[in-house]
């Protein structure tokens, strides 16, 4: 077994697909509810916030849903952070499966990148 705890990424490794657990699932997930009247949401409800290629991802039933080629390329620019592997963890929970988490403490810096690249006027003054 590797003692390896660190892995970094190329950028040719990053995913194509967003892995939808809902679809292995045995319950559907619960519905969100409109706070004024308590019914479930709909597409239209949360148009007003959201576009609407976001909100047929959160409402698919299917496994893999494909990374748009533009969000891939914000991706690049602050992507991949480093993997984790959290032994420790493994050996807690007495469980064979690999345990990897993503290296967080620098996500906020690389989303304001990420922004910046997407619309520079943002550093502009």
């Amino acid at each position: 077994m590797s003692d390896q705890t660190k892995f970094l990424l190329n950028e040719s490794d990053l995913p194509r697909f967003w892995y939808n657990i809902n679809a292995d699932s045995p319950l559907p997930p619960t519905p969100v509810l409109r706070p004024d009247t308590l019914e479930p949401v709909t597409p239209d409800f949360l148009s007003v916030l959201f576009p609407m290629e976001i909100i047929m991802q959160e409402v698919s039933t299917e496994r893999f849903i494909q990374i748009p080629d533009e969000v891939r390329e914000i991706y690049k620019l602050y992507r991949p952070t480093p993997l984790l592997r959290a032994r420790r963890l493994e050996k807690a929970q007495k469980t064979f499966a690999v345990v990897r988490r993503e290296l967080e403490r620098a996500i906020a810096l690389e989303a304001l990148y990420a922004r910046c690249a997407s619309a520079p006027d943002i550093l502009e003054t």
